[in-house]
């Protein structure tokens, strides 16, 4: 199940559970997916957490029909068990499954607005 929301941000997060690798250098967080936006990504944290916070991460969520969606974010807060990502590049390939993802929770005509926005 899942579920959108606004809050005081500019882009509509969609709730969903999906396992996501979190890589950074060699090392590599198996962790679940809590929500994901056009430009941002939060999810659990994982028990071992030893990451440089001022690197980037590469995000590999894996999606339900068995394809992935990568993208290259930088951490931007740790809070409660809950790490946020800003989303720093969506490369040509992974833009279609980004918004595949985002479509299917959201109307179109919110999604298309916020499309916009990222222009400006």
């Amino acid at each position: 199940m899942s579920e959108t929301h606004v809050e005081k941000r500019r882009y509509t997060r969609v709730e969903l559970a999906l396992p996501v690798e979190v890589h950074q250098g060699g090392s590599v967080w198996h962790q679940h997916l809590i929500d994901i936006s056009l430009t941002g990504v939060a999810t659990d944290q994982p028990r071992q957490w030893d990451a440089q916070y001022n690197e980037p991460f590469t995000l590999i969520i894996k999606l339900d029909e068995g394809s992935k969606l990568e993208l290259h974010a930088y951490l931007q807060h740790v809070e409660a068990g809950r790490l946020g990502f800003a989303v720093q590049h969506v490369d040509r390939e992974n833009m279609e499954p980004l918004l595949e993802v985002l479509q299917a929770h959201m109307d179109m005509e919110t999604l298309e607005e916020e499309l916009g926005q990222l222009g400006n």
